[in-house]
């Protein structure tokens, strides 16, 4: 395992033990901060500028100043320097909105090894249930005071879906609008392919987070023969398709092999789809 890495901005690397933030920071006090994580391979971030446009829209959503992109920059380049090419990082850029009663944003970039349960899920597959979300898919996109499709540092409801999942014994929850339509996963964005059109829920109209793994696989569809297309779809309509993943920065494209305890026939198509995002996937005997 190799050592967990911090930097702040304004004060480089810094030791993991050693204190990032005040205790009086919003980001800790009401979780008022964004952050993105990139998937770090050959010791480069993948999609580390989309990654930054989508932070640069959700901070302006949220009225949060950021540091120029080229100052960001620089922070994940300190943080990953050095770090072994042949290991597969998880890059987080956090970014809070500073001390309560005014004061300048709290920057800071982690950098740690990618869990081998998410790099062993590539292969083996995962279990998924449904959750209900207890609003209409197109509910929060209605509200204009709501930021939606930000990836914000307040996860209370989140974490309660993943608690719920390991009570439930299963992998992950795949979150259903009270409209009955799937919408995404705590952490994950829902892909799935039906006569030879790859798709995605469209997040302009949810409110979901607009996954940049998500859209650069749809975005290549095509260099496997499968057209792309944003669409509503239903869980009954997902157990009915030639393949339903999960997709996300670091844990790339992982296959839903059970819905709601139905087990999903396994794809062919779900190794052409994981080269296609060249996440590295470890050779351990699939279930």
């Amino acid at each position: 395992m190799v050592t967990s890495r911090i930097a702040v901005l304004g004060r480089g690397a810094v030791s993991a033990g050693e204190p990032v933030l005040r205790g009086d920071d919003l980001g800790v006090l009401r979780g008022d901060g964004l952050f993105e994580t990139m998937h770090l391979r050959d010791g480069r971030p993948w999609l580390r500028d989309a990654h930054l446009s989508r932070l640069a829209r959700a901070a302006a959503a949220v009225e949060l100043t950021l540091p120029p992109r080229a100052v960001l920059v620089g922070l994940l380049d300190a943080v990953r320097a050095g770090w072994p090419a042949e290991v597969e990082g998880a890059l987080r850029l956090v970014c809070t909105r500073g001390p309560e009663g005014g004061g300048p944003p709290t920057v800071y970039a982690t950098l740690a090894e990618v869990p081998a349960a998410s790099r062993r899920a590539r292969a083996t597959g995962i279990t998924v249930a449904t959750l209900p979300l207890g609003v209409p898919a197109e509910s929060r996109t209605a509200l204009d005071w709501l930021p939606a499709g930000i990836k914000s540092t307040s996860y209370a409801v989140s974490t309660a879906a993943r608690r719920w999942a390991q009570r439930a014994g299963v992998d992950d929850v795949l979150w259903v609008s009270s409209d009955g339509y799937a919408l995404e996963g705590p952490t994950a964005n829902l892909v799935w392919l039906t006569g030879g059109t790859l798709c995605t829920v469209p997040a302009a109209s949810t409110g979901i987070l607009p996954g940049t793994t998500a859209a650069w696989l749809l975005g290549h569809a095509g260099e496997l023969g499968f057209d792309a297309a944003e669409r509503m779809v239903t869980p009954t309509e997902l157990r009915a398709a030639d393949g339903v993943w999960f997709s996300s920065s670091v844990r790339g494209l992982t296959e839903v092999t059970a819905l709601d305890g139905e087990p999903l026939p396994r794809s062919p198509h779900t190794p052409p789809l994981q080269k296609l995002v060249a996440f590295p996937v470890p050779d351990v005997e699939q279930s």
